[in-house]
């Protein structure tokens, strides 16, 4: 339970508002680690670097990474905040999923999919991947996104480390 809470608060400081833990982001939305710990171990005093690694791996959205070096950690994707990510522009499958609630269904069929206040509209490869994170948000809507014809057309696509598409 400790361990969900400090992923949701890390996802928060990492993705969003990262004044909440007194960390500063650099342009690729990385901190340092030690200054992650430092503002957790606020919180939670055992927390260490090792809570920190249980935190990152046991994540079942992998939501984060660690540097090459491992003295960096960022999320992989669903800021608000202005970060460059670096991500290249890929080749998307044809088809890709978005899992949303049924309540969201005018809107999209009104306005399309729209990023809100990220940066990206995040799809999946996986359609139960798009059911779970649909299922989230209410009444399920699956909807399938024709990316390769989205692709033909001129929109830019990018897959982050965990294998979330963003376009």
């Amino acid at each position: 339970k400790t361990m969900k809470r400090i992923s949701k608060l890390m996802s928060l400081a990492l993705r969003h508002r990262p004044q909440v833990l007194g960390l500063e982001l650099d342009e690729g939305g990385w901190c340092e680690v030690v200054q992650l710990v430092a503002a957790l171990q606020k919180r939670e005093a055992a927390f260490d670097r090792s809570a920190l690694e249980r935190v990152v791996a046991e994540n079942d959205k992998k939501r984060f990474a660690f540097s090459e070096d491992g003295q960096r950690i960022r999320a992989n994707q669903g800021h608000s905040i202005a970060v460059n990510l670096g991500y290249q522009s890929l080749e998307p499958p044809e088809e890709l999923f978005h899992g949303t609630a049924t309540r969201f269904l005018a809107s999209i069929r009104e306005q399309g999919l729209i990023k809100g206040q990220r940066h990206h509209v995040h799809l999946s490869a996986e359609e139960q991947t798009a059911r779970q994170v649909g299922a989230r948000h209410g009444k399920l809507a699956l909807l399938r996104v024709r990316s390769g014809a989205m692709r033909r057309a001129g929109h830019h696509f990018y897959r982050s480390d965990n294998g979330v598409w963003m376009c």
